[in-house]
């Protein structure tokens, strides 16, 4: 991880991030440092670190096309992009439990009874959530994953554009997901800017913040 990364600037990845629309087709990220992105992301923080997102990455033509209609205004996107990175929540991301935390165990990060302690907890109340408070969970968690995605993708030298705008019914069935278990989050963009994104302007922190 981390072999690709152009910009270790922490305050220029954070503050120059912008949403970015349109992109050089000619440039094609490879899979390999998509793949090494993502893995990057994946350090993102989650509950129980059940790690629940789930990432189809369309970057054919053949998968473009498929997602051309789900893809409402964003066709843009879509069309100019080195890829899109679709992102879901899975609700049953606990059947990796006893591998993630024999994991764990088997490099050192955690003692035996830790792990067992944990697994008893999380295979006793994971399984049994409503499936509203399920789909909770994964998509917070997957948004977590998603944010930092971005500015991975910013430390490598690209540009992204988080989007909503999709139809979230049809997503999880047009690319051969199971739609009880793979929740829609959002979709992301991802490539080299044709176009720089609009710096865009923020409300104070009084306006969002409270203090107790």
């Amino acid at each position: 991880m981390f072999n690709h990364v152009q910009n270790n600037d922490f305050t220029d990845i954070v503050k120059g991030r912008r949403s970015v629309r349109n992109y050089d087709e000619s440039y094609k990220i490879s899979r390999e440092e998509i793949k090494e992105m993502i893995s990057e992301a994946s350090l993102a923080p989650s509950s129980a670190n059940m790690q629940p997102w789930r990432i189809v990455i369309v970057d054919t033509s053949e998968g473009k096309d498929k997602l051309t209609p789900l893809v409402q205004f964003n066709t843009l996107q879509n069309n100019s992009s080195s890829a899109m990175l679709l992102i879901f929540g899975d609700t049953q991301s606990y059947l990796y439990a006893e591998e993630i935390y024999n994991t764990a165990v088997e490099q050192g990060k955690m003692p035996p009874d830790v792990r067992d302690r944990q697994l008893e907890t999380i295979l006793s109340i994971f399984p049994t959530l409503t499936k509203e408070m399920k789909v909770e969970i994964a998509k917070i968690d997957s948004s977590l994953f998603a944010m930092q995605l971005m500015l991975v993708a910013r430390a490598h030298g690209y540009d992204t554009n988080p989007m909503a705008g999709f139809e979230a019914d049809q997503l999880a069935r047009a690319f051969d997901l199971d739609e009880e278990r793979y929740i829609p989050v959002m979709m992301i963009s991802i490539g080299k800017a044709k176009e720089e994104g609009y710096e865009s302007v923020r409300l104070g922190s009084d306006k969002f913040t409270f203090w107790a």
